[in-house]
C-alpha cells in the first residue's frame, strides 16, 4: 500500500505541478518532450524522487512475500522468483526514478540528444523493466499459492493472469502499441499484491485450521462450541 500510494503520488502530484501535462511518451515527437522537460523541470524532479522513494517498499515487500513462503512451507522455486522478480522491479524502478531525476536539470535538456536518452532510459526502465519484473514477483507468490493451498484459487488464477500480460508487455520494446499492457499490467498487478499481503496466511497450522474448518464445522462434541 506504502509502494501504491508513491507511485500514483509521483503520478498525481508531477500532473498537477506541470499544470494537468502529464509526462511525455518517448514515442511522442521531440519537440514536445523537449518542451515538458523545459518547461516542467520541478515536476519531473518530484516525480523521480517519488518513485525512487516508491521502490524501498517493494523491495521490502518482496523480501517478506519470499520469507512468508518460505516459511510456510513453500520449498519450489517460486519463493526465490518472487524474490529475484520484486528486487529486480524495485532496482528498476529506482533507475527509472533517477534517470527522471537527471533529466529535472536544465543541463540535461539543453542537448536535445542526451534528453531523448535519458528519457528513452526512464521509459524502459520504469515501464518495461519495472512491469515484467514486477509480473515475475506475481507468478512467484501465485503459483506456490495455487498449487500448496495457500490463496483461494480464484485469486491464484488472478495473479497468473496478470502474470502473463506482465510479461506480454516486453512486446512494447519492439511494437509501440503494446504499451497498452503496461498500465493494465501494473495496476492489476499493484491491487493483486495489495489483496494477496491481506490474505496469504502467516503459518501453515493457520491454514490448515481454516481449511480444516471449512471441512468440518465445530462442534459440542469436539469441546470447540
Amino acid at each position: 500500500m506504502v509502494f501504491t500510494a508513491l507511485l500514483l503520488g509521483g503520478v498525481v502530484v508531477s500532473t498537477i505541478m506541470a499544470g494537468g501535462a502529464t509526462f511525455p511518451s518517448p514515442f511522442g515527437s521531440a519537440d514536445e518532450i523537449l518542451a515538458y522537460f523545459r518547461d516542467h523541470g520541478d515536476a519531473v524532479r518530484v516525480s523521480g524522487f517519488l518513485h525512487f522513494a516508491a521502490s524501498v517498499p517493494m523491495a521490502i515487500y518482496a523480501a517478506t512475500a519470499s520469507a512468508r513462503l518460505h516459511g510456510l512451507g513453500v520449498r519450489a522455486p517460486g519463493a526465490t522468483i518472487a524474490l529475484v522478480g520484486g528486487v529486480l522491479a524495485a532496482a528498476m524502478l529506482a533507475a527509472s526514478g533517477l534517470f527522471s531525476w537527471t533529466l529535472s536539470h536544465p543541463e540535461a535538456v539543453a542537448v536535445p540528444a542526451v534528453a531523448r536518452v535519458l528519457q528513452d532510459l526512464a521509459f524502459a526502465a520504469g515501464g518495461t523493466g519495472h512491469v515484467v519484473f514486477l509480473g515475475l514477483l506475481v507468478a512467484g507468490i501465485a503459483v506456490p499459492g495455487l498449487l500448496a493451498g495457500l490463496l483461494p484459487r480464484a485469486v491464484a488464477f488472478a495473479g497468473l493472469a496478470v502474470a502473463v500480460v506482465a510479461e506480454l508487455s516486453t512486446l512494447t520494446l519492439l511494437v509501440s502499441d503494446a504499451a497498452v499492457l503496461l498500465p493494465i499490467a501494473r495496476f492489476t498487478g499493484l491491487a493483486w499484491l495489495i489483496a494477496t499481503g491481506f490474505l496469504l496466511p502467516r503459518t501453515r497450522a493457520n491454514k490448515a485450521a481454516a481449511r480444516l474448518s471449512r471441512i468440518s464445522p465445530p462442534t459440542a462434541e469436539d469441546g470447540t462450541v
